[in-house]
């Protein structure tokens, strides 16, 4: 299976940020992907950095002109979507949710981030946590999705594996450059699945969104990377072969070997330091 994964910039201007993620999901189609990701946030600004309460009315529920826009977007190229957005679910609950759109334009999956940031951002003031590491099945692959921060934290992606993902897809509004790459292979490589990464490009003030977009196989091999600068809006696209998982987790059978019996000091931990 081909996929392809999008590094661009978004602006103040909801119209032309929609129409831009569409020329990048109709040129990944033709270049054979049968599912587009697209980075964290792709329909907005970089908001979560500024403590301004007026950045709640960029929330938009499901049915909204984003995930609307998307859903037209997906049946026209023939091809899946994941669309982050600041999800509003109801008035004063809002999520950073990811959407999977099939290539029909119906909505078959939602993953809600984990790990809103609350240190050199202000997620936790603008949305709620998600509480769920479930997966999707998507033609012949399970997949599953950790949004930006969340992929911090080995647990998550091992949480998704776990549930049987063979692929994670990662949506990323991030000025992170320091071992970026280096995290999103080793998620690959302990969880021996394949990794997709896509992140924002641009300057919204001082802060600076690196790109650095890549997509990784289960043995931590790049298949296919964009450029980790501020400005290079790009698609990038490789192809996904099945028999790499299985080769990979034989290779490296840490599936087999894992002692989920005794990993429950890491469930404890909250209580071990009261």
């Amino acid at each position: 299976m081909k996929v392809a994964s999008i590094q661009m910039h978004s602006g103040n201007d909801l119209a032309e940020n929609l129409k831009k993620a569409d020329a990048y999901i109709s040129q990944g189609a033709a270049l054979g992907a049968e599912i587009v990701l697209l980075p964290e946030f792709f329909n907005t600004i970089d908001f979560a950095h500024y403590r301004d309460l007026e950045m709640m009315n960029l929330a938009e529920r499901d049915d909204g002109p984003t995930i609307t826009a998307m859903r037209e977007s997906a049946t026209r190229n023939k091809a899946a979507i994941i669309a982050t957005i600041y999800e509003q679910e109801a008035p004063g609950l809002y999520f950073d949710t990811a959407i999977l759109i099939d290539a029909s334009g119906d909505i078959i999956f939602k993953y809600r981030k984990t790990h809103p940031a609350a240190v050199y951002s202000l997620e936790k003031l603008y949305f709620r946590y998600g509480t769920r590491f479930d997966t999707a099945q998507f033609k012949n692959w399970r997949i599953g999705i950790n949004i930006c921060y969340d992929n911090g934290f080995p647990e998550a992606s091992r949480c998704v594996a776990a549930n049987g993902a063979e692929i994670i897809f990662a949506p990323f509004t991030t000025p992170r450059t320091f071992m970026f790459q280096e995290m999103i292979r080793t998620r690959a490589f302990d969880n021996g699945v394949f990794f997709v990464a896509a992140n924002k490009v641009g300057q919204y003030h001082e802060r600076i969104l690196s790109g650095g977009s890549c997509i990784i196989d289960p043995t931590g091999k790049v298949l296919a990377a964009a450029p980790a600068d501020k400005q290079t809006e790009t698609v990038i696209v490789a192809e996904l072969d099945y028999t790499v998982i299985d080769s990979a987790r034989r290779k490296y059978p840490s599936w087999r070997d894992r002692r989920p019996d005794l990993y429950s000091a890491i469930t404890r931990e909250a209580d071990a330091l009261m």
